[in-house]
């Protein structure tokens, strides 16, 4: 098949343990891009957390894209427009915070200034932090600190107890909110119908290619979606097993230069 276009979940997929994309791993995406390949960094994080990486990769350059907020938004990199953009119900954040206020959880959001922490800062809160390079605000009032647009919510907190919230906020927000753990310590806030195979397949329709047409890479939870849309769906050696058993191929892990082996193998590229 004739791959014209490559997604690529960051933490734990395309990054090592150190959260570093590694020189041979970097130098093959550059030269994809080179041949006309599209790059697309699908994550979670929100668009400012994957900047970094997107001006390490030159997707400015070649016109590649940013996936944040796990489909809430893309971003063209080379003009800096958004592509799509998808937020969340204005009301929605005080019946979310009075639902989760007495759980030993804490809620994020994002501005330009930081991570907003609406609760009790946690580890997992910092550790969100620390990925995105944001520092954590701690707010009084998380609704009225977030009345701005948002594409996304977080709620944070040991994974027994994240299961406990989020059997609490399903059926509460059932029809108008994605609710869904990305790991076992993170629980996402989206809006409703919202992941990254939906926004990926807004983004080949925009510029004339299919799902055929891409390979999606991924380690999470999060990634199932789009592994199952791609004309191939890959996921790493360090992937969560409902990960790989919805994958068509296994790749090497995030350590061993997974994404490397996934390009050597299914991208040809002359030198």
């Amino acid at each position: 098949m004739d791959y014209q276009i490559l997604a690529l979940d960051l933490d734990g997929t395309l990054t090592n343990s150190q959260k570093q994309i590694t020189p041979p791993t970097r130098e093959a995406l550059i030269r994809i891009q080179e041949a006309g390949i599209k790059v697309v960094l699908a994550s979670g994080r929100p668009t400012t957390g994957v900047l970094p990486l997107a001006r390490e990769l030159q997707l400015q350059r070649f016109g590649s894209y940013i996936l944040s907020f796990n489909g809430g938004k893309i971003t063209d990199c080379r003009s800096g427009q958004t592509v799509y953009n998808r937020l969340l119900p204005k009301d929605v954040a005080k019946p979310l915070f009075e639902l989760i206020k007495d759980a030993p959880v804490d809620i994020v959001g994002y501005s330009s200034r930081g991570i907003l922490s609406g609760l009790q800062t946690n580890e997992y809160t910092k550790l969100e932090s620390t990925i995105n390079g944001l520092p954590v605000i701690h707010v009084d009032n998380f609704p009225a600190s977030v009345e701005q647009e948002n594409n996304k919510f977080l709620i944070t907190g040991n994974p027994d107890d994240i299961a406990m919230v989020k059997k609490r906020l399903i059926p509460y927000f059932h029809g108008l909110l994605n609710i869904y753990c990305s790991d076992p310590f993170f629980l996402e806030i989206m809006p409703q119908n919202i992941d990254k195979a939906h926004s990926l397949c807004k983004l080949l329709s925009s510029i004339g290619l299919t799902t055929e047409q891409m390979v999606c890479c991924g380690d999470g939870c999060n990634d199932i979606t789009m592994l199952e849309t791609a004309g191939l769906g890959v996921a790493m050696a360090n992937a969560q097993t409902a990960v790989k058993e919805a994958a068509d191929y296994i790749t090497l892990s995030n350590d061993e230069d997974g994404v490397l082996h996934v390009i050597e193998n299914f991208f040809i590229v002359s030198e």
